[in-house]
C-alpha cells in the first residue's frame, strides 16, 4: 500500500499538458544518439547537446512528483550528473537513451521521498482523471472521482508508476516498459491487474452508485 501519497492539481503554466512527443523512437534515431553518447564517453564535454535535448522533459517529469520547481531541479541536477559519472557504463541495448535517463530521474524522486519521510506527489488534472474512470468504466460524477482517488492510495508505488505514466501523461505501452525496465506485454499485463484492482477498491469504498464517505 502506498500510504504517503498526495495528489496536485497545481502544476507550473506551461505544464497543463505533457509534452505530446512521446512516441516510438526509430532504430535510425537511437542508433544517431547512440553514436553521440559513444562521442561524450571519450569527451564529457560531447555530453551538452544531449543534457540540452534532454533537460525539460526531464523536469517536467519530475516536476509532476514533486510540485515544487526548486525541488525539481536540483533532483535534475542530480539526474544529471549521475548520467554523466555513469555514461562510460552505459551500453545500447535497442532502448532509447531517454528510457535510461527516466529511470534515474525516477530512483532519484524516490530516494528524496524516503529519505525525507515525505508525501509522494502525484500530479492529476481534471482531464486525465475523466481519462481514467473511462478506462475503469466509472460514470463521471465527484463521488466516482473521490473513490477512484481513494483506490489509488491503496495502490503499490510501481501500481501507482502505470497509472502515471499511462493515464496522466499519456504514454505509449512501449516507452513505460522502457522506463521501467519490463517488456511491452508484461506493462500492458501489470497495468490491466492495476485497473483491476482499483475497480475492486472503488466497489468497496463505494459501492454500486453510491457516494463513498468521506
Amino acid at each position: 500500500m502506498l500510504s504517503n501519497l498526495q495528489r496536485n492539481r497545481t502544476l507550473v503554466k506551461n505544464q497543463t499538458r505533457m509534452d505530446k512527443s512521446k512516441k516510438t523512437v526509430s532504430e535510425e534515431a537511437m542508433q544517431a544518439e547512440w553514436e553521440q553518447i559513444q562521442a561524450a564517453q571519450t569527451n564529457p564535454a560531447k555530453f551538452r547537446p544531449l543534457y540540452e535535448k534532454y533537460y525539460n522533459p526531464i523536469f517536467r517529469f519530475v516536476f509532476r512528483r514533486t510540485a515544487s520547481e526548486s525541488l525539481c531541479a536540483d533532483i535534475c541536477s542530480q539526474v544529471f550528473l549521475k548520467a554523466l559519472q555513469r555514461l562510460g557504463s552505459y551500453q545500447y541495448k535497442g532502448v532509447p537513451f531517454s528510457a535510461w535517463l527516466y529511470r534515474i530521474a525516477s530512483n532519484e524522486v524516490a530516494q528524496y521521498f524516503r529519505d525525507n519521510a515525505k508525501n509522494r506527489v502525484v500530479s492529476i488534472e481534471g482531464q486525465n482523471l475523466q481519462n481514467l474512470g473511462e478506462e475503469l468504466e466509472e460514470r463521471p460524477s465527484e463521488f466516482r472521482q473521490q473513490a477512484m482517488l481513494r483506490a489509488m492510495e491503496e495502490l503499490k508505488e510501481i501500481e501507482v508508476q502505470l497509472i502515471e505514466m499511462r493515464f496522466f501523461e499519456q504514454r505509449p505501452f512501449k516507452e513505460i516498459a522502457d522506463i521501467l525496465g519490463l517488456t511491452e506485454s508484461n506493462t500492458k499485463i501489470k497495468t490491466y491487474r492495476t485497473l483491476e484492482k482499483m475497480k475492486k477498491h472503488i466497489l468497496k469504498i463505494s459501492g454500486p452508485g453510491e457516494a463513498p464517505s468521506l
